[in-house]
């Protein structure tokens, strides 16, 4: 009696094995793996991207049945029967027409602007101008080749004024003033001495040398007779303005903002009165400034000491 094993074999007889090409059957057995299945994968992602999707036929339909809005500048109370498109309100009709229109835009038109507008428009005037010149030239031309008429009286010309010598003796004196009012105002302004104002900060190093020993010599006066009333009552600070002439004289000297407080602004002053003279402009200053005008802040503290900042 044949057993199930032998009943298999003869019902799905074995088949011969596939011929293997050349090229895989030299490769070892890890490599030709490799190399089936990048094959394998590559035949995939062909027949992957060989499939067409098309769109389905309600899309197309849905591009058909587009909506159109329309934005209005007016609305009215009832409804329109029939619309004719939508809007961000209701409008039945309007205006002062029974045809059937819509409007454009709700907007104004804008005017229509190039640039260069105003230089074809000074080319057209001038060429307007260079024709009227050639017609007026030719007809001038005309007259002067037709034989004049005697009977025709010669044009009466305008007899030219007759200028006295006491009106070109006024022009001439009134000439002269001007001349000596200009000359007068140009020397006062010559004579106007030369200033350079000086703040916190001084970039230029010949300015700031001078304003530095300018500083410390302030401070150290400063430091020397402070005020007694002041001494662990008073502080504050306030911006103080001296101008300096060249011989180092002191010219003037002005609060620019107080402290608050009369006692430090007075004292402020009288050290800075107390300081002169100050010293000289040295000479690259000395060539293109007569004064010197330095804007501080003076800060009286309350370890009664006088800084500048």
């Amino acid at each position: 009696m044949p057993t199930p094993s032998s009943l298999s074999r003869l019902a799905w007889p074995s088949l011969p094995p596939l011929p293997m090409p050349a090229f895989l059957a030299a490769m070892d057995a890890p490599r030709r793996n490799l190399t089936l299945a990048l094959a394998a994968s590559l035949l995939l992602h062909a027949l992957v991207l060989a499939i067409r999707f098309t769109p389905p036929d309600f899309m197309d339909k849905a591009r058909e049945r587009a909506l159109e809005v329309i934005l209005v500048n007016s609305k009215s109370k009832a409804k329109p029967d029939k619309a004719q498109a939508k809007a961000q309100t209701n409008l039945d009709g309007g205006g002062n027409t029974d045809e059937d229109r819509r409007a454009k835009t709700p907007l104004p038109p804008s005017p229509r602007t190039r640039e260069g507008d105003q230089l074809i428009e000074a080319q057209r005037r001038v060429a307007e101008l260079e024709a009227q010149s050639r017609q007026q030239m030719t007809r001038l031309k005309g007259d002067r080749a037709v034989s004049p008429d005697k009977s025709k009286p010669d044009p009466v010309t305008a007899p030219e004024p007759n200028v006295s010598g006491a009106d070109l003796a006024s022009s001439a004196m009134a000439i002269a003033r001007l001349e000596g009012q200009i000359a007068r105002q140009m020397e006062e302004y010559n004579q106007r001495p030369r200033k350079k104002f000086i703040g916190a900060r001084v970039e230029e190093y010949r300015f700031a040398q001078y304003v530095e020993d300018w500083r410390q010599k302030i401070e150290r006066i400063g430091n020397l007779n402070y005020p007694d009333a002041a001494k662990g009552k008073l502080y504050g600070s306030l911006v103080l303005t001296v101008v300096i002439k060249a011989n180092g004289d002191l010219e003037r000297v002005e609060v620019n903002r107080s402290s608050g407080q009369s006692l430090l602004d007075d004292a402020a002053r009288r050290i800075v009165r107390m300081a002169t003279p100050y010293a000289a402009f040295p000479e690259a200053i000395r060539r293109d400034t007569d004064l010197l005008e330095i804007t501080r802040t003076w800060t009286f503290t309350n370890a009664d000491r006088l800084r500048a900042d």
